[in-house]
């Protein structure tokens, strides 16, 4: 039986779960208040550090799931988004609008990556 790892355990959720080969990220959020572009580079920075403490990075991202709490955020939160996804590697994506934690995130991202 493949054995599970979690990272950064709290009472609600563990940061990174690893299962076999497959790394899943929880929810990522900016800082509360800055602009949509910085939550959204916020995001990614956290990303890429959980990742890169899983043993991964970008580049082996399988899904990345992104709640905007307005979808009129949808081409700023691309903008930055494009600038870091590697070329030739981006993940199988999913975009939605949804209330989020505190009325002043306006961004969340979920990601799943390989190992």
């Amino acid at each position: 039986m493949t054995q599970i790892e979690r990272h950064h355990i709290g009472t609600r959720m563990s940061k990174i779960v690893k299962h076999g080969e497959t790394i899943y990220l929880c929810g990522q959020v900016g800082t509360a208040g800055a602009s949509i572009a910085q939550q959204t580079q916020d995001c990614l920075d956290k990303i890429d550090a959980l990742l890169a403490e899983a043993g991964s990075d970008k580049s082996r991202m399988l899904q990345c799931t992104i709640w905007l709490s307005d979808m009129a955020n949808f081409a700023a939160m691309n903008e930055v988004w494009d600038a870091w996804v590697p070329e030739g590697a981006a993940p199988a994506r999913a975009c939605g609008e949804a209330k989020l934690a505190r009325p002043e995130l306006l961004v969340e991202m979920i990601v799943v990556a390989a190992a």
